[in-house]
């Protein structure tokens, strides 16, 4: 990884955001953007890789982040320092991603998305689930941080690795925090995951905190007004079959149904990773990085 350079660039908003970059000088660009809980660093694996094929490849901290500082507005989640990408995006960088694609539609080659199928927002998508429901307590004034305080930063990240890499949905009972569905004493790591891995995240995260970071995906409200949205360039979406994401209800429906492809006016490619989970970046690098290069040299003309 020593190849990958870092810099900050002014945004809008008034931050600092730090980018990691390599292949600077390749006239083709590609621009990672990370979900909760990670940063620049899980597409580390995808970053070197691009680069091998040709693609100035970029990740990003966003703001409040990492090395990012904190952004008096979102107007600086977004990739708009470049002005002609390919898009690759995970978790609610998928959204940041997908958003982007409808309001700058001639500045992209194509968007990738991680797990994240494009999808109308619905407030009411999830009523139906327990008040123990990990986004209704994570969303619940100060619950969350009443749960992560009680813990150091490395506890806290291996627990969310471990608990968001299963299959299930986090939900826990009403005498229990999210945390609490974590035991460290008996849990290991995930096998992708090394300590050295774990150590550059504490990193980061001791940097930033994560009270910034569980604002965008979390405790911010967003309202969505593009009417008729439709994706006008090619798109991929790669889900992995043990991501807990695709219990959520509707979701395996949609991925599968005609109606998802109708929001693709440029076309849609789906892969799936049968043992992928949340983290498949990191989980199956190989895998994700040929299915990426593979779209870009079908489908992506830059």
């Amino acid at each position: 990884m020593d190849e990958i350079e870092h810099k900050y660039i002014d945004a809008k908003g008034g931050a600092k955001l730090h980018i990691a970059e390599i292949g600077n000088g390749c006239s083709k660009v590609v621009i990672f953007i990370h979900g909760f809980p990670e940063i620049w660093y899980s597409w580390r694996h995808q970053m070197v890789a691009l680069a091998q094929f040709g693609y100035h490849s970029i990740a990003l901290d966003l703001s409040g982040y990492g090395l990012s500082s904190t952004s008096k507005s979102n107007s600086n989640s977004n990739p708009s320092f470049y002005q002609f990408v390919v898009l690759v995006g995970k978790d609610f960088g998928s959204w940041v991603a997908y958003l982007f694609c409808l309001t700058h539609p001639t500045r992209v080659a194509g968007v990738i998305s991680l797990g994240v199928p494009f999808l109308l927002p619905n407030p009411q998508r999830y009523k139906n689930f327990s008040e123990g429901f990990y986004l209704s307590r994570w969303k619940e004034p100060g619950r969350v941080e009443a749960d992560f305080v009680r813990f150091d930063v490395k506890t806290i990240l291996s627990k969310i690795y471990i608990l968001f890499s299963r299959p299930e949905i986090p939900i826990a009972s009403k005498d229990k925090e999210i945390m609490d569905l974590v035991d460290l004493t008996n849990t290991p790591l995930p096998p992708w995951l090394t300590q050295d891995d774990l150590e550059i995240y504490t990193t980061l995260y001791q940097n930033s905190g994560f009270d910034s970071p569980m604002q965008i995906p979390y405790k911010e409200r967003h309202e969505f007004k593009i009417s008729n949205p439709r994706i006008e360039v090619p798109g991929m979406l790669i889900m992995g079959g043990k991501d807990y994401f695709l219990k959520f209800p509707g979701i395996e429906e949609h991925v599968k149904s005609e109606k998802l492809k109708d929001y693709y006016v440029g076309g849609l490619e789906i892969k799936f990773l049968e043992d992928g989970t949340h983290f498949m970046q990191e989980q199956f690098p190989n895998k994700v990085n040929q299915f990426l290069i593979t779209f870009l040299k079908d489908h992506v003309q830059i």
